[in-house]
This record gives structure tokens, sequence and C-alpha cells, in this order.
């Protein structure tokens, strides 16, 4: 349960903070971002979840930096079928490095590696569910839409819990987190209020 709770945490607060940042954008800009998320609950693949739903801006980026590059110089020494494996395997890797860092500025502990092999675990498992579709089950077998998104939210959910969530425990990220928001809150308030005296 503390797994779901956890999943949901880090969803909601990003939902809301993009959504606040995208309020503060389109006011003080003018102009309108694109939704960084698309309902990944609904995800019925690793594919749809990674590709599609989460974090859209991620994918956005690494496309065209990382895992088409990759693709096209494998290409020239490998079959397309390994070469698209290599490269879901490097754009993978790169985010869990950037993600490394980013939990580094976060907790300021030292990586362990943990969400390095996380987006690793989930690349290999990606690009063997990219290979799987293209040979085997096409049209012979379907999921049932529900099933799916069952097993692959709850993979996403399974493998946080092992391997995503332990360095922000660790280092109190979810303890933390609300104290400074609530103190924010206080700041704001302590302005606004103040504000007219």
């Amino acid at each position: 349960m503390l797994l779901v709770l956890y999943s949901l945490h880090i969803y909601l607060e990003l939902e809301i903070l993009l959504m606040l940042v995208k309020v503060w954008v389109f006011i003080f800009l003018g102009c309108d971002l694109e939704p960084q998320s698309n309902e990944p609950y609904l995800a019925t693949s690793l594919q749809d979840f990674w590709g599609r739903r989460w974090n859209l801006m991620v994918p956005a980026i690494l496309r065209p930096a990382v895992y088409s590059p990759v693709q096209r110089i494998a290409e020239w020494k490998m079959s397309s079928d390994h070469a698209r494996f290599l490269a879901v395997l490097a754009t993978f890797l790169v985010s869990g490095a950037v993600h490394e860092l980013i939990f580094y500025y976060i907790n300021r502990e030292m990586p362990t590696g943990e969400v390095t092999w996380f987006f690793v675990l989930h690349g290999v498992c990606t690009a063997a569910e990219v290979v799987v579709k293209k040979r085997t089950f096409v049209g012979r077998w379907n999921m049932s839409p529900m099933v799916s998104r069952l097993l692959t939210v709850g993979f996403v959910v399974l493998t946080s819990g092992w391997l995503f969530f332990p360095p922000l425990i660790r280092g109190g990220m979810f303890v933390r987190l609300p104290n400074e928001a609530l103190l924010f809150i206080d700041s704001v308030k302590h302005k606004f209020f103040t504000f007219g005296s």
C-alpha cells in the first residue's frame, strides 16, 4: 500500500507542480505549454507508459538526442532489431544517469546506482516488449486492456518501490518535501497578509 501511495504522491506532485507552472507561463507569457503526462495509469504496456504517457517532455528530448542517433549508428553494424534494442537501452541508461544526478541534488548523497538500474531494467523490458510484439504475438493473442493496464502499472509501482524510491526514502525526501511546502505556504500567507498593512 505504501508503494502505491508513494507512486500516487510522485504523480500528483508532478501534476500539480507542472499545472502551476503552466498557469504561471500562461498568465505572464501568454503561451500555453503542452501537458507533461497523458493519464499514465491507463498505459497498456511499458512502451505506452514511457513513450506516450509519462513525462512527455523526456521522450521528446531523448528520442532525437539519444535514441535516433544510437539506432542509426548501430544499424551500420547490426540488424535493425538489435539496433532498436540497443537504442532503447541507451536511452533508458541516459535517463537513469540523469535521474541519479537529480537524486544527488535532492538528497546530497552519493548515488547508489539503484535509480540507474531501475531505468536499465525498464529499458530491457521495454525493448523486449517491442521485439516480442513485433515477432510473436501480433494478431494471434490479445490481452484485455484492463489486465495489461494492471500488469504495466503494477510492474512500474513494484520496481519503483524496489529501486526508485529507496534513495528518496533514505534521503528523507518524502518527509522534507511536505514540510518545505508548508513553510512556503506560510511564507506566501505572511507576505500576502502583510502586503496590505
